[in-house]
């Protein structure tokens, strides 16, 4: 396994093991994560900067019963990206069960990652995170 791959499978279990702060040690300080979907209507969406994403990990752990457990289902690797297939399965403490499919696209610089971009669900997103 190539020495982004292995970063990538460490930073989901970073992420899996509700290590917030282990995750966001696999990140560039000049991060870019971009999130599907209209920013208007899922207010993760669209590009987000370290500091962002530190609120919505913890914001999101908080929510969770259990943490939420990401599984790496397949990876391919070119030059400095590395293409993720991952599910998502957790349990929010209103009860509703939040499991999604997603695609990544993580770009690294000096053996960190300096770009996402994250495709998912958002429909499923919204229904679980944020509808009344």
């Amino acid at each position: 396994m190539t020495g982004n791959k292995q970063l990538a499978m460490e930073f989901f279990g970073r992420f899996s093991a509700s290590d917030v702060a282990g995750a966001l040690d696999c990140l560039t300080d000049d991060v870019q994560w971009w999130i599907a979907g209209k920013p208007g209507v899922t207010p993760t969406s669209g590009v987000n900067d370290r500091r962002k994403l530190a609120r919505l990990f913890d914001n999101m752990m908080g929510q969770l019963r259990s943490g939420l457990r990401m599984s790496v289902k397949g990876m391919i690797a070119e030059g400095d990206k590395v293409a993720v297939e991952v599910e998502s399965t957790g349990e929010l403490k209103n009860g509703r069960v939040y499991s999604n499919e997603y695609h990544f696209v993580l770009t690294f610089r000096n053996g960190k990652i300096a770009a996402v971009r994250e495709y998912l669900d958002t429909q499923h997103v919204h229904a679980t995170w944020f509808a009344k």
